[in-house]
């Protein structure tokens, strides 16, 4: 098993910064592929973005690139959001989960641990 607890949300204005973390428990988290999704009101949960257990590779959702920067620290078990240029339509709950299949994903059935989410709510 593997626990996760993401932090970090919160309020901010469009344009501004925020940053997430999520910090996990339980397993060997180096051997995790670690993924960041978001589920805004009303609509499914989507992919934001993953990084290998190495840190090596990194996937973005389109909407996201070149705003946001996925990192992980594994000395420390934990993995970050880093979320600039923020707009309202970045508002939702962001989920960090974790992988622990060869091949990292963007697909949410590939991962099989989930945290319980933080809110990020942006002012326009």
């Amino acid at each position: 098993q593997v626990q996760l607890v993401e932090s970090g949300g919160g309020l901010v204005q469009a344009g501004g910064s925020l940053r997430l973390s999520c910090a996990a428990s339980g397993r060997t988290f180096s051997n995790y592929h670690m993924g960041w999704f978001r589920q805004a009101p009303g609509k499914e949960r989507e992919f934001v973005a993953a990084i290998s257990w190495s840190g090596r590779t990194t996937y973005y959702a389109d909407s996201v690139k070149g705003r946001f920067t996925i990192s992980r620290d594994n000395a420390k078990n934990t993995v970050y959001l880093q979320m600039n240029s923020l707009k309202p339509e970045d508002a939702a709950v962001y989920y960090c989960a974790a992988d622990g299949s060869v091949r990292l994903s963007r697909r949410m059935t590939e991962y099989e641990y989930w945290g319980q989410g933080t809110q990020v709510t942006v002012s326009s």
